[in-house]
C-alpha cells in the first residue's frame, strides 16, 4: 500500500507543492506550501483516528491533505479539480489501488468552499483540517496588514486547534484572535463560508460542530 511517507518523498509531489506555493505568492495569497499541507495532512488523519475510523482511511485522509492544493500550480481558479487530476496521475504512477485513488481525488476535488461539499469521511476530514488553518505563520509579510484583510485576520490568529471529543461526538475549532490586530467580525467576513462548510463536514462524521473564538462559543 502507498503510504503518506511514500507520497511525501515523491519528487513530483515535492515539485508541485513548491510550484503551487510560488504561484499563489505571485498573486499575493497566504502561504500554501509544505507548512500548510503538512498541517492539514496531519490534522485530517488525526480527526478520523480520534473518531475511531480505520487506520487506512485516516492515512488516505493524510494523503489527500498533503496533495489537496497542488492544483494551484495550474491556476487558483478550479484548483480543486486540476489538483484532483494531478493527484490521479501521480498516485496511478505510484501503483495505488484505483478505489483508494478514487477516495483521495474525490476528497481533493470537493474541498474548496466555492464549489465543494463533503462527500465522504475522507472528504469531510480534509475540509475540517483545511478550513481550520487560520494562523499568523501563513502571512508572508506584515507590510500589507492595513490593506489586506486575509493577511490581517491570519496574522491576528495567534493560536488555532481542532478539538475532537469522540464520546460527545463533537468537533470544535478553538481560535485565539488578537483583536488589536483584527476584530472578530473580520474573521467572519472572510471565513463564514468556510465555517459553514466545516459544519456540513462534521455532520458527515456524525458530529456536532462548535466554534470558539477567544474562549467564547460563537457557533
Amino acid at each position: 500500500m502507498i503510504t503518506i511517507e511514500d507520497v511525501k518523498k515523491n519528487p513530483k509531489v515535492q515539485y508541485y507543492i513548491t510550484l503551487a506555493d510560488k504561484c499563489l505568492e505571485s498573486l499575493g495569497y497566504t502561504e500554501h506550501g509544505f507548512r500548510h499541507v503538512g498541517w492539514v495532512s496531519y490534522q485530517a488523519g488525526r480527526i478520523l483516528r480520534e473518531l475511531g475510523y480505520p487506520q487506512r482511511l485516516a492515512e488516505l485522509a493524510e494523503i489527500a491533505g498533503y496533495l489537496h492544493d497542488i492544483g494551484n500550480s495550474i491556476n487558483r481558479i478550479n484548483h480543486e479539480v486540476s489538483g484532483a487530476m494531478l493527484a490521479y496521475d501521480i498516485l496511478k504512477e505510484m501503483n495505488m489501488d484505483y478505489e483508494e485513488i478514487g477516495i483521495v481525488i474525490s476528497a481533493i476535488g470537493t474541498h474548496h468552499e466555492a464549489s465543494g461539499y463533503p462527500v465522504s469521511e475522507v472528504s469531510a476530514a480534509l475540509i475540517l483540517a483545511d478550513k481550520a488553518d487560520v494562523h499568523r505563520t501563513r502571512v508572508r509579510t506584515i507590510e500589507n496588514l492595513n490593506v489586506d484583510i486575509h493577511d490581517r485576520v491570519n496574522y491576528a490568529a495567534i493560536n488555532r486547534e481542532i478539538v475532537i471529543d469522540k464520546e460527545k461526538k463533537s468537533i470544535a475549532y478553538r481560535i485565539d484572535i488578537d483583536t488589536k490586530i483584527a476584530p472578530v467580525l473580520e474573521f467572519f467576513e472572510i471565513f463564514l463560508d468556510r465555517t459553514i462548510m466545516a459544519q456540513k463536514a462534521a455532520k458527515v462524521l456524525n458530529c456536532n460542530f462548535d466554534l470558539f473564538i477567544n474562549n467564547s462559543k460563537l457557533l
